[in-house]
């Protein structure tokens, strides 16, 4: 399966208005954003868990990262509640699942082959002090990539020019992308060399953003 596979083109996904599609597992659906590939894929995909649903046992070969979007997940690691940022880099396994139910947003195969760090972390603790409306959270770099989170005051402008390609998700409020306008649960993926400009609407705007990425993507090594 392809879906949104080209990474030379903008794409923008609102995915409040995309059907939930059953995963193998009961309890368990999915929204697509992009995939190249079948149950084995390097994907990207909001997952909603009913309660008491629970995913079967396995290893992230390729790298699993994610955050909780409402709900608290749970795996035998421990309770991720809503806010949470997780990786659990290639090697790694647990069985997910959550008694209150919960939905994620997360992506598979999308790691450095060697990256072995494991770490959850809380993003909203994470903020720096506020720059022209604007607080962020650096999550995460390597030399694939930068993962961050930030927090935009009504009005503020958050502007990205990172090599490698730009992915945004609006976790809460809502910017001006373009001609876009972005609500909550609203993706967008920037291709190499096109520059980000994200303008908070009137009650500001959550958003996490990963840059550097696209230029290694790549089906999964099956």
């Amino acid at each position: 399966m392809e879906l949104n596979a080209d990474f030379k083109t903008r794409v923008v996904v609102h995915s409040d208005q995309l059907e939930w599609h059953a995963s193998p597992m009961p309890g368990v659906d999915r929204r697509m954003l992009d995939r190249i590939g079948g149950e084995v894929a390097r994907a990207t995909t909001i997952v909603r868990y009913a309660p008491d649903s629970k995913f079967s046992a396995h290893t992230h070969t390729g790298g699993e990262e994610f955050i909780v979007l409402d709900g608290v997940f749970q795996d035998e690691h421990g309770d991720f509640p809503t806010g949470t940022y997780v990786r659990n880099p290639p090697t790694t396994s647990h069985t997910p699942g959550s008694d209150e139910g919960c939905t994620i947003f997360v992506k598979l195969w999308q790691f450095d082959p060697d990256d072995r760090t494991q770490f959850r972390k809380t993003m909203a603790d994470e903020l720096g002090t506020a720059v022209d409306g604007v607080a962020t959270a650096e999550l995460h770099r390597d030399t694939f990539e930068v993962v961050s989170y930030s927090h935009l005051d009504a009005g503020a402008t958050l502007n990205k020019s990172d090599a490698g390609g730009i992915e945004m998700l609006v976790i809460g409020g809502s910017v001006t992308e373009g001609d876009d306008t972005l609500g909550k649960g609203a993706w967008l993926r920037l291709p190499e060399g096109q520059p980000l400009s994200a303008t908070a609407g009137e009650n500001g705007a959550k958003v996490w953003i990963k840059t550097g990425h696209l230029v290694h993507a790549k089906p999964p090594a099956v």
